[in-house]
């Protein structure tokens, strides 16, 4: 439905988008996922037609929109800030596109209702915006996104400015009206959590390149870079030398001195090779003994009660720190400075250069 073909964008040449390319289908929710600085909000703008790219094409639909005014766009934007009109009642911001195009009154008031039923503010359509909560304020700029039926939305950051708990609750609301809607959205967060929870896809940038585009439970599993690794979830990183490629393309990896199994990785590697397993926080086991084939040993030196969990951090050889998160009513009772074991399972561990 949409498509990003080559896009570079260079601003005081200085480059914010390398040549990015990116397919979207029909109804997909799609999110960009990256630091700041990384071309994320550069892209949303020239799909947008808010920014010309220096090289690229936008087609949506099979139509080259590159250089159409935002306007004749059938697309449209709900901005962290929301922008709505203050001097507007609800009713009167989620219509002012259809006034604007000279839509009479009895059908735009008809699309107001149809609007405030989707987002469930039904009786809400003399509130001002500064009498609604920052979760009704979202809503409502996402009806008046919507109002128009933009082929594909595409939203900036819309959760920012929420607190913790209203943005969980917002990101199930937010998902829901998608795919009550059926449209493509187009989604821009640094958050990791939104993501994973909200995406059918996710393509994590960084330095204005796709560093992978893929599932939340892809991108997860297999990460294709250390980057995306690292930024998706809470990761360490043993650097371990390749010591053995078996018949089945799995790895016998060696760390300090001790030899483990490892998963068959997505690229090729050879003997003497030194790569990376990622081991995500709440895989890792802590133990007082080796248990399993992937274990290695180390000294705990903090542990730190969070309610429902413990994270601890425990040294390993070269004075390297693994963290990892356990479950307290599970947890075997370790004091710090006791010697202990990281295990996990190999399946679990994924390997990146």
């Amino acid at each position: 439905m949409l498509e990003l073909i080559g896009l570079k964008k260079s601003f005081d040449k200085t480059p914010v988008l390398n040549g990015i390319s990116l397919n979207m289908r029909e109804g997909e929710f799609v999110t960009l996922l990256g630091p700041s600085g990384c071309g994320k909000t550069t892209t949303l703008r020239i799909v947008a037609g808010l920014t010309e790219p220096d090289e690229g094409r936008v087609v949506l639909e099979g139509r080259d929109i590159t250089n159409l005014a935002p306007e004749k766009r059938d697309v449209n934007t709900v901005f962290q800030s929301y922008a709505l009109f203050p001097h507007m009642n609800v009713e009167k911001n989620i219509s002012y596109g259809l006034r604007a195009r000279g839509v009479k009154r009895a059908q735009w008031q008809e699309r107001v209702r149809e609007m405030l039923r989707l987002v469930e503010l039904e009786g809400y359509e003399k509130r001002m915006p500064d009498k609604l909560s920052g979760g009704q304020r979202q809503r409502v700029a996402i009806a008046r996104a919507v109002v128009l039926n933009p082929k594909i939305l595409l939203l900036d950051e819309p959760l920012g400015a929420l607190d913790l708990k209203l943005r969980r609750q917002m990101q199930q609301e937010l998902k829901q009206i998608q795919k009550r809607l059926g449209i493509a959205f187009l989604y821009i967060t640094h958050d990791q959590e939104e993501a994973l929870n909200m995406s059918d896809r996710i393509a994590i940038m960084q330095q204005g390149r796709f560093e992978q585009i893929g599932t939340p439970e892809e991108v997860y599993e297999r990460p294709a870079t250390r980057f995306a690794a690292g930024f998706i979830g809470q990761t360490n990183f043993l650097s371990c030398q390749v010591e053995e490629v078996l018949p089945d393309g799995g790895l016998t990896l060696s760390f300090g001195g001790t030899r483990f199994p490892a998963r068959r990785p997505d690229f090729a590697v050879r003997p003497g090779e030194t790569i990376a397993v990622c081991l995500r926080m709440e895989r890792v086991r802590l133990t007082r003994a080796p248990q399993g084939a992937c274990a290695i040993p180390g000294v705990l030196k903090s542990r730190r009660y969070a309610g429902g969990s413990i994270r601890e951090e425990v040294e390993v050889f070269g004075g390297q720190e693994i963290a990892l998160i356990m479950q307290s009513a599970s947890e075997e009772r370790v004091e710090e400075g006791q010697q202990v074991y990281l295990c996990w399972n190999r399946e679990e561990a994924a390997l990146v250069r």
